[in-house]
Order: C-alpha cells, then sequence, then structure tokens
C-alpha cells in the first residue's frame, strides 16, 4: 500500500489554484443574477400582491427544497431540450459555465431572496413614514434610510448563502466542467486513483482558505457599516 505523501498537498495547490479563475467565475456570476432575481422576489413577498407573492413562495418553496445536483442535471440535460423543442435552437455546445450560472442563480436567488425580505422587514416602518414626513422621496426614504440599516441586518446571512453556493459550487465538474474541483478529479484519474486523499486535502485547504477570506471580510464591512447605522439612529 502506497504511504502517505503530505508533500504532494504542496506540490499540488499551484495546479489546483490555476483554476481558481474559473470557479470564481462562477460564483460571481451566479451571485450577480442571483442577487437581481432574488430582489424581484423580494419585492414580490414585501408588496403582497396576491398572485406575485404566491408565484415567489412557490418559486421559492421548490427550489430550496431541490438538492443542487439535482437541479444542475435538469438545468445541464432539460434546457438544451426545451429550448430546441420550443424555438429550435440549440444550445449543447455551449460552455458548461453557462449551465452552472444559470443553476447556481435559480438556487442562490431562492436564498437570498429571503435575507432580503427578512433584513428590510427588521427595520421599523415608523423609520420610513418619519422620512417620508419630512419631505424625502419613497426612494430617498429607502436609499438614505432603510438600506443601510437593512444591509447590515442582511449580511450575516448573505455571507452564509455565499458560503453555501461556493460549496455547492464545486458540484460542477460533474457535467464536464474544469474548474479546481474538476481539475482535481483529473489528477486523481492520471495518476491512476493514487494521491486521491492528497489531492482532496489541497482542495479542502484551498475552500477553507477561501471561506476564511470571506468571513473575515464581510466581519470586517459588518462593522464599518455598522457605525453608519449607528449614526443614522443617532
Amino acid at each position: 500500500m502506497r504511504p502517505f505523501d503530505p508533500w504532494f498537498i504542496v506540490n499540488v495547490i499551484p495546479d489546483l489554484l490555476s483554476y481558481l479563475p474559473v470557479t470564481l467565475f462562477m460564483i460571481i456570476g451566479s451571485v450577480f443574477f442571483g442577487s437581481l432575481l432574488g430582489f424581484i422576489l423580494a419585492r414580490a413577498k414585501i408588496k403582497r400582491r396576491r398572485i406575485p407573492k404566491l408565484l415567489a413562495d412557490l418559486y421559492i418553496a421548490t427550489l430550496r427544497c431541490t438538492p443542487p445536483i439535482v437541479l444542475l442535471f435538469i438545468v445541464f440535460y432539460g434546457l438544451p431540450e426545451l429550448l430546441k423543442a420550443t424555438m429550435g435552437v440549440n444550445i449543447n455546445a455551449i460552455y458548461k459555465g453557462v449551465f452552472v450560472i444559470v443553476t447556481f442563480t435559480l438556487l442562490f436567488a431562492a436564498s437570498v431572496s429571503e435575507v432580503m425580505r427578512t433584513a428590510y422587514e427588521s427595520i421599523d416602518k415608523g423609520q420610513r413614514e418619519a422620512a417620508i414626513s419630512i419631505g424625502l422621496s419613497e426612494f430617498q426614504a429607502f436609499y438614505r434610510i432603510i438600506l443601510p440599516q437593512a444591509v447590515v441586518v442582511g449580511l450575516p446571512n448573505f455571507c452564509n448563502a455565499l458560503i453555501n453556493l461556493m460549496k455547492d459550487g464545486s458540484l460542477a465538474f460533474t457535467i464536464g466542467l474544469i474548474d479546481m474541483m474538476g481539475e482535481g478529479a483529473l489528477i486523481v484519474s492520471r495518476n491512476y486513483g493514487s494521491y486521491a486523499l492528497e489531492t482532496y486535502i489541497a482542495l479542502a485547504v484551498i475552500y477553507w482558505s477561501m471561506i476564511i477570506v470571506i468571513e473575515k471580510s464581510f466581519n470586517l464591512l459588518e462593522k464599518h457599516l455598522s457605525k453608519g447605522k449607528a449614526s443614522i439612529m443617532a
């Protein structure tokens, strides 16, 4: 039996990091589009109009109960068939990262919409009414009074959603996309199954490091914005 080789962990990390831009591209794309869709869903629930709220509730409940890998396969195999059948468009040759971004955009939107909604509703409505009573418009009241406080409230949960997205994103290699996880699987394959433990430990170290950086960054941002919230409350 081959002995454990700790030096292989160190040697393989640069190879894995060479695919970090692919992983970050998927995460950033999913967060950007997911936040936009999440805002629409949150707004539909806050406005409480019957049909939009019902559709938003149905969407969130469905997506939050769907395993990421199942949705990824549905999008990867189902979306090309749907477009081909309805519009005659063949997207089978498209970059696989697009399917990954679509999948995790849908998932992230379901989570972040609830973060946005609860953060907004945690702010006392009297502050909005007071702002309007002194001559501010609806937009000014939201942008200058409500939003800064809601951002501080929502940051921790947004951070958690981002971390979950990053971990779920490691499933992208299951449809053949070569990101960090995909490169790790290829390294194990090229070594005929050897160094699997060392390779996955290296991947774990990279993901741990990324998550620590994200958590520390959000903590610093929350402290900075909390000062602004304190000044508003004063």
